[in-house]
């Protein structure tokens, strides 16, 4: 069992840790999250690539490591994951700057967006969230490979409880859409993506994990209004048994800081005693716990039973395969 719990920050899970000469590539590093993991593994002395879509914002956040910590060795790289054809063009990038890749941190995302499509007319939370880190994790397999035990990090959330995916209708054609039920569907994809994939590679050495950062307020709400908020209040409720009163454990509402937030990502990255646990979702720096019956009031370590199903993971590889258009070894 980890040491570790919901309160636990970067700078206690790296504190005995050296990453240099250790390459990570961070998506979504412009804040948030993003930011406070590339500032986090740089301290510990990786080279740090921060990927993420607007330029400028990202540029300001390297600035904002580099004035705590000037020998921080960071490279801006653009990424824009709502078209899969820019997604192509970051990948090409990379890899034509980099041999290797020790750590991939998927960490970009929307949350609760009105209904929209990316540039391929993919539903917005699915195409950013899911298709475009499935499509730039495997473009970026050759460096993956070419590094030692290297790690894949995909950002779920404990909003994975709310759905799995709609294999049958994932772009909401058939029924109504719903940006809760949209950003389930995209994190329960998340947590899949990471099973199957070290399913397939782990004999390679490299190894993925889902992780749930837990509630915290970034800039990934900016989307959400007063009724979305109202609307995950009322689910988080309902979720929660009558007779239970709410607690650290069972109240996924209490927001964390930033550090202790970006923390479940860094200890994934790390921890070596995640070796033998490839696949797993993880949360509060601990694995994470199968919800024992619909029933049971989920925690904030809860896994729900479709993020487990090795034949929805097989399935979402192959639609994820076919709606990109990439086929990878």
């Amino acid at each position: 069992m980890s040491k570790w719990n919901k309160d636990t920050t970067t700078k206690e899970i790296l504190e005995s840790v050296d990453l240099s000469g250790k390459k990570v590539l961070v998506t979504g590093a412009s804040g948030g999250l993003g930011e406070e993991t590339a500032r986090a593994l740089a301290t510990a002395g990786a080279s740090v690539i921060m990927a993420a879509r607007d330029n400028a914002k990202n540029s300001e956040a390297k600035e904002r490591i580099l004035s705590s910590n000037s020998e921080a060795k960071l490279d801006l790289h653009e990424l824009n994951l709502a078209s899969l054809k820019d997604v192509t063009s970051s990948a090409e990038e990379f890899l034509s700057k980099n041999d290797s890749l020790d750590l991939l941190v998927n960490n970009a995302g929307i949350m609760c967006t009105p209904f929209g499509h990316t540039t391929d007319g993919f539903e917005q939370q699915f195409g950013v969230n899911h298709l475009g880190h499935h499509l730039f994790t495997g473009l970026l397999m050759p460096a993956l490979e070419k590094a030692e035990a290297s790690r894949v990090v995909c950002l779920s959330s404990g909003a994975h409880l709310i759905c799995g995916v709609n294999l049958e209708d994932p772009m909401f054609e058939r029924r109504d859409y719903d940006g809760w039920d949209s950003y389930g569907q995209s994190k329960s994809a998340n947590a899949l993506f990471a099973r199957e994939f070290d399913r397939r590679y782990a004999d390679k050495g490299i190894h993925a994990f889902s992780v749930h950062p837990g509630m915290i307020f970034t800039e990934l709400g900016r989307h959400m209004t007063e009724e979305d908020m109202a609307s995950l209040i009322e689910r988080r409720k309902s979720q929660v048994k009558a007779d239970e009163e709410p607690t650290d454990s069972t109240d996924m509402m209490s927001p964390k800081t930033v550090e202790a937030g970006a923390a479940t990502t860094v200890w994934a990255c790390v921890e070596k005693s995640l070796e033998n646990q490839g696949g797993h979702y993880l949360a509060d720096c601990q694995l994470g716990v199968p919800l024992a019956s619909e029933d049971s009031s989920p925690g904030s370590c809860s896994m729900a039973s479709h993020i487990l199903d090795d034949e929805a993971a097989e399935k979402l590889w192959g639609l994820s395969e076919q709606l990109t258009g990439a086929v990878f070894d």
